[in-house]
């Protein structure tokens, strides 16, 4: 009898490794189809300060373990874009995802540079700007195209392999768990703090909405995960003409206020990929009220690297 038991138990140990053995190999089957070998990032970054590109590139490095990823600073800057797009062709890609680091898709440079993909048929006429702007997309000396006087900043770029562009954050779960994580940071009651979410924002009050619609999903997420006692969000538009700016600082100091004459703690959380000047403007904005503000942006912070590897997997899932 226990002769029989060991071949028996021997038996469904085989069974048992068969089993996992298939289901690894399936995994990893599919990661292979997923991930593909030969499916590049483009990833798209406003660019600013040292600091703040170093934290962009931080996040390339990470999801290039994964897949082959490279970087294109700049406004719809059609030189860097061409050079990460050249790079990720000689680095084997035979298609490649744009996967935009921004806060929001709702902006004449996502727009523009889905122009610039090949993504749109006519160009926004804020490209023209854009293109005015760039001095070379960060691709110094070692870019040709920079001494290049035939170079049309306002055509597509070239590419021998098809190219998808994603969503940029936009309202991802992921915001909402890191903006908490920074909201947490400076509680001290929840029950007696009011968090405020400040971004950027856009010029137009079409894109704005947008943008405010987003904030909103973000805002509601937190609202479950906290006991914070209100949630508020808006955008001080930066770019806007006046008296857009000026109303806007006023609606952001209203809502201090407010908090304040309530006895709550205002808790600033800016919607921000890194800090490079944007919060010192909330800051001048609110001068003169009391508040306490996150000393972090979203950056730096794991998951936004695997947000990156997550759309391009996305989109090739969907693609096959």
């Amino acid at each position: 009898m226990k002769r029989i038991s060991r071949i028996t138990a021997s038996l469904l140990i085989a069974a048992f490794s068969v089993i996992v053995g298939t289901a690894q190999i399936g995994d990893a089957a599919r990661d292979k189809s997923v991930t593909g070998k030969k499916t590049g990032i483009l990833l798209l970054a406003h660019g600013g300060k040292d600091d703040w590109n170093n934290e962009v590139i931080n996040v390339a490095a990470a999801a290039n373990r994964t897949m082959p990823v490279e970087v294109a600073f700049g406004m719809a800057s059609k030189r860097s874009i061409q050079q990460a797009v050249d790079k990720l062709v000689s680095r084997g890609a035979q298609k490649i995802v744009a996967v935009p680091l921004f806060i929001s898709s709702h902006s004449t440079v996502i727009t523009s540079t889905e122009f610039l993909l090949g993504l749109r048929p006519v160009a926004p006429a804020d490209l023209a700007i854009f293109a005015k702007m760039d001095h070379g997309g960060g691709g110094g000396h070692d870019s040709h195209q920079s001494m290049d006087t035939s170079f049309d900043p306002l055509t597509p770029v070239k590419s021998s392999v098809p190219i998808e562009m994603v969503s940029a954050l936009g309202s991802h779960p992921y915001v909402a768990d890191i903006l908490m994580e920074r909201a947490r940071e400076i509680s001290s009651e929840p029950k007696k703090e009011v968090v405020i979410l400040v971004a950027h924002g856009p010029v137009s009050d079409e894109e704005n909405a947008r943008w405010l619609a987003d904030m909103s999903v973000i805002a509601e997420n937190m609202r479950r995960k906290s006991d914070f006692k209100r949630i508020e969000y808006l955008t001080v538009r930066d770019d806007a003409p006046e008296p857009v700016r000026s109303r806007v600082a006023e609606e952001l100091r209203s809502m201090v206020s407010r908090a304040t004459d309530e006895k709550r703690t205002v808790l600033i959380v800016p919607l921000l990929l890194s800090y490079g000047g944007i919060e010192e403007g909330i800051k001048r904005r609110l001068d003169g009220l009391t508040y306490t503000m996150s000393k972090r942006a979203l950056l730096p912070d794991e998951r936004l690297a695997d947000w990156v590897i997550l759309s391009a997997k996305r989109t090739v899932v969907s693609r096959n």
